[in-house]
């Protein structure tokens, strides 16, 4: 793992997070398998920092689902089933699905979205270049890539809505269903191809406000991912 360096001008909670940002990115690249088990020590070692806040930082990695806490021997990176993707789409659907609901007039469109006002215009035209970046790196098989800029396409257009209880929600459930398909995917000689990569489709239909092929965008990611997932080798 890369080292930290702190100065005084660092706090202990920059630190935290820090390593915390560190190790989700580990547990992403697959460099930390699921039911790898490890200390506070082994951590604060290979960091070259102190105990307390790798001990934080693993703590907060384990409220967010992505470690478990082992009773007097550490901590281990969670495995997740098959069973467990299914629900987080089912999950993150439902959520999305309610926005939609929310924010849309009795004619169908996304009324509460206003891609004409020059903020959202821009911040739409960020997350658009997001999304090319995610979808070249899609094609191309990259998945390391792909996953830094689909993490960030979706809490940028999530942060649109305007509510930052559903965009911590979503990007949290979106993690967990990277970590846990990530291992399996790297498994795969190829990825040219494979991986879902519609994310401009997505921005244009909300710059259109048109609901329908909003929701058919979404659900077009959910059904792609699911049966890439149910066709993984297991183990």
């Amino acid at each position: 793992m890369p080292g930290i360096s702190g100065t005084g001008a660092v706090t202990r909670s920059t630190l935290r997070q820090q390593i915390a940002d560190a190790l989700r990115d580990e547990v992403l690249a697959g460099r930390m398998e699921p039911g790898r088990e490890f200390t506070v020590k082994e951590i604060a070692d290979q960091y070259g920092v102190s105990a307390t806040p790798v001990r934080e930082a693993l703590v907060d990695l384990a409220a967010q689902g992505l470690l478990d806490a082992v009773q007097h021997r550490g901590f281990r990176v969670h495995e997740y089933s098959v069973d467990d993707f299914r629900g987080m789409i089912e999950a993150r659907t439902l959520v999305i699905d309610g926005m939609f609901h929310a924010l849309t007039d009795a004619h169908g469109r996304l009324a509460g979205l206003r891609p004409e006002e020059p903020r959202v215009a821009a911040a739409l035209a960020g997350v658009r270049r997001r999304g090319e970046e995610a979808q070249r790196s899609a094609l191309a098989g990259e998945l390391t890539v792909l996953i830094g800029y689909d993490l960030r396409f979706w809490r940028e257009l999530i942060t649109l809505f305007g509510n930052p209880h559903l965009t911590a929600f979503l990007h949290r459930i979106r993690v967990q269903t990277w970590v846990c398909v990530v291992q399996q995917l790297r498994r795969l000689p190829d990825l040219r191809g494979q991986l879902w990569s519609e994310h401009t489709d997505l921005v244009d239909a909300l710059v259109r406000r048109d609901t329908d092929s909003a929701r058919a965008v979404v659900a077009s990611y959910n059904a792609h991912s699911l049966a890439l997932v149910e066709r993984l080798p297991a183990g």
